[in-house]
């Protein structure tokens, strides 16, 4: 079974997942975004490598950070960008989704980068493009139901090396809802396949899905035990409408127990740096004393994930076909 990410030559054709992906990929757009960071972390340099070309971004659900930290990514690139609300169009008057894709395609569009509720939306749509020969059509995974977030996870890789260079030598703990989160699955394969020697899972047992264990991953519910020694800590936001749900008592009990404090960061390495994908919810799962603190690496996070995306399709958009 050929990988549906990669070309006959063996690159990077669509990001869908980082599962799967080969280590040298992933070092490679790693590689390829540090070219991007100007020389403060704050700083990511524009570059012409996408003049010409017309990136959409279709957008089958809410997502203004990441929809826009693309839409930066794509215009340093010098790219078209061209936004498309779905919502409020074409899915509402019932066109299926490839119907929407067949249109666009006929508007010449070199790249779709892709957030669909429904897991495995931009495969399909990968699928579909290759299937009428349409190879020189990129699909980017900018999140799709609680399956996967490739750019986030990449970006959160690169943030890891950048603070701490070396992966063989870490311990990261993810913590929190991991049963619904696309990033856990990604920032796991990503660690997996990058070889860091434990990555731990926290959270409350209605929140820890099964089959971890089979991926490589420790699980704690107790999260003083699960914190000591981290180099990493990966928190998760937590999704409001799950609060109200049989699967958490109330937010004050889940920060009582699973919020990160400065007394819980006291438990991991003294140099241990604190990450989140945002939004953050603050005082559910991250005291803003943290959040606000000297080990949280949050803002940087940002800045890399527009060299990420820059990354990314760059890499796309110069395969072969």
């Amino acid at each position: 079974m050929l990988n549906p990410q990669l070309n006959k030559h063996g690159e990077l054709q669509h990001l869908l997942s980082i599962e799967g992906l080969p280590k040298s990929i992933v070092n490679h757009i790693l590689d390829t975004a540090s070219s991007f960071v100007g020389v403060s972390d704050r700083e990511v340099k524009k570059v012409p490598l996408m003049r010409g070309k017309s990136v959409f971004n279709l957008f089958f659900e809410n997502s203004t950070r990441t929809r826009t930290t693309f839409e930066i990514a794509s215009k340093r690139l010098s790219a078209d960008v061209i936004n498309l609300n779905i919502q409020a169009s074409s899915a509402s008057k019932g066109e299926s989704l490839l119907d929407t894709i067949d249109n666009l395609s006929a508007m010449h569009a070199d790249m779709f980068v892709v957030r669909h509720s429904q897991s495995g939306a931009p495969y399909l749509i990968a699928k579909h493009l290759n299937d009428h020969k349409q190879n020189h059509v990129h699909v980017v995974n900018a999140g799709d139901g609680r399956h996967a977030h490739p750019t986030q996870g990449l970006l959160d890789m690169y943030t890891i090396r950048h603070y701490k260079k070396d992966f063989t030598k870490l311990t990261v703990a993810i913590v929190g809802d991991i049963l619904h989160s696309r990033v856990a699955r990604s920032d796991i394969h990503a660690l997996t396949t990058l070889g860091v020697p434990e990555v731990r899972a926290i959270g409350p047992h209605t929140l820890l899905p099964g089959g971890l264990e089979q991926m490589g991953v420790r699980t704690f519910t107790n999260m003083d035990e699960g914190l000591k020694g981290v180099d990493v800590i990966i928190m998760l936001r937590l999704q409001n409408e799950r609060m109200n749900g049989a699967l958490l008592p109330s937010a004050q009990e889940y920060f009582k127990n699973y919020g990160l404090t400065p007394e819980r960061l006291a438990l991991a390495k003294p140099d241990a740096i604190v990450m989140h994908p945002g939004p953050m919810n603050r005082g559910v799962e991250i005291d803003s004393a943290v959040a606000d603190g000297p080990q949280a690496v949050i803002l940087p996070q940002v800045t890399f994930g527009i060299a990420v995306r820059m990354a990314v399709m760059s890499i796309l958009a110069g395969a072969k076909e």
